[in-house]
């Protein structure tokens, strides 16, 4: 899995982390093209390289040249889910605007229901720094976002309305929320702000707070707006494969899409045939569940799972064999076991079986049933028979 490790020991901000994807290869022709998808003007984005405490990195720059209107979080996710952004990039600038919005909500008491604007994070630059990230990220290939510890910082800082302290009240509301691990102050550490909300915001809602096994294959260094003496004022991300550990081996974590649709119209007779046209399209998993709809109306839920590169086919097909108008998407993680089918010569004849392998344990064997049931109305044994003995002579040529 290519992985992205974000090295935010001396800080982190939303600029410095578009910077530090940027740096480490994306194009940033590829991140404005991605942001042109939002209905928001008057912005632009360039990078230039700088220095900050010896280290040669990228600073990402955000101009906007027109007044904008104030935006709630509810806002800027409709804004966003309304874009053609890629799924990937769309799913995670949405969990970080409501992540920052949840936050925002509990601080300020906000009643529930109602929405509250989030000033300095609301801005188009911060909308840009938040997708232009994730846009930097899906260029260089990463499925996976992990981060360092944060240091909390110190002092008061000024914000839209007055002081407040650091860490922002926000920031460790959302900290909490991820579980993300704050530092203890570091020697020469400045007393000022370190992480912003936006950079909180962006890693709490997508990064696991740990850093893996990685074979690196690249580093990108991104600067803030700040220069303080002494002190790198840059957060460092590290590209790379993520190297399985011993238990891990056998048990490989794949991104999936997760694909969902509601329908109160549509014959039970009709659902084994659409079952048979989604796996077709190259789904893992189909089911269905009765769910109550709208107006109280019985109906049912379908569910497909497929993998990353099959889900575009999937949702098609899902679109064109049911009465839906509109088909979920959810991009997770599946934790899968090796597998394998395992064709060989039993006492009754050819037959295959399924075979699961975990560390350190022996295989498991599962008959298929279409074998099974052949054999079973070949010898006139019973079902339940046909699979013990087919599991049996399996595993002992297994092992």
């Amino acid at each position: 899995m290519r992985v992205a490790y974000v090295d935010a020991r001396f800080g982190a901000a939303g600029d410095m982390l578009l910077g530090a994807a940027l740096d480490a290869g994306a194009e940033i022709e590829a991140v404005r093209e991605a942001l042109r998808a939002l209905p928001v003007e008057g912005w632009s984005l360039d990078a230039h390289a700088v220095s900050r405490a010896g280290f040669a990195a990228t600073k990402a720059d955000v101009a906007v040249e027109t007044p904008q209107p104030p935006r709630t979080a509810s806002e800027i996710v409709a804004m966003i889910e309304a874009a053609a952004l890629p799924p990937r990039v769309r799913d995670r600038a949405v969990a970080t605007f409501e992540l920052l919005g949840s936050a925002e909500r509990a601080v300020h008491g906000t009643p529930d229901g109602e929405d509250s604007h989030l000033h300095e994070v609301g801005g188009v630059d911060a909308i840009v720094d938040v997708v232009g990230t994730f846009a930097a990220l899906e260029a260089l290939g990463v499925e996976r976002v992990c981060a360092s510890g944060l240091p909390a910082g110190g002092g008061p800082a000024r914000a839209a309305r007055g002081r407040r302290p650091v860490p922002a009240p926000a920031v460790l509301e959302m900290a909490a929320r991820s579980g993300a691990t704050l530092l203890e102050a570091q020697p020469g550490e400045p007393p000022s702000e370190l992480v912003t909300p936006t950079a909180m915001a962006i890693l709490g809602a997508t990064a696991d707070f740990a850093r893996p096994a990685l074979r690196i294959e690249r580093v990108g260094i991104g600067a803030g707006t700040r220069d303080p003496e002494g002190w790198p004022n840059v957060v460092r991300l590290w590209i790379g494969e993520a190297e399985a550990s011993a238990s891990e081996v056998g048990r490989g974590l794949r991104p999936i899409a997760l694909l969902e649709t509601n329908v109160d119209d549509m014959p039970g007779e009709h659902l084994p045939f659409l079952e048979a046209r989604l796996r077709e399209a190259g789904a893992l998993d189909v089911w269905w569940a009765a769910v109550q709809m709208k107006k109280g109306r019985p109906g049912l839920q379908i569910t497909a799972v497929a993998a990353r590169e099959d889900a575009d086919a999937v949702a098609a097909s899902m679109l064109e064999h049911s009465p839906t108008l509109g088909v979920r998407a959810t991009e997770l993680l599946r934790y899968e076991a090796e597998r394998e089918v395992f064709e060989f010569e039993s006492s009754l004849g050819p037959a295959a079986v399924k075979v699961k392998r975990l560390p350190g344990e022996p295989p498991r064997a599962a008959p298929e049933y279409e074998h099974a049931r052949a054999l079973a109305e070949r010898s006139g044994l019973p079902i339940a028979e046909v699979y013990a003995l087919l599991e049996r002579e399996a595993l002992a040529q297994l092992t």
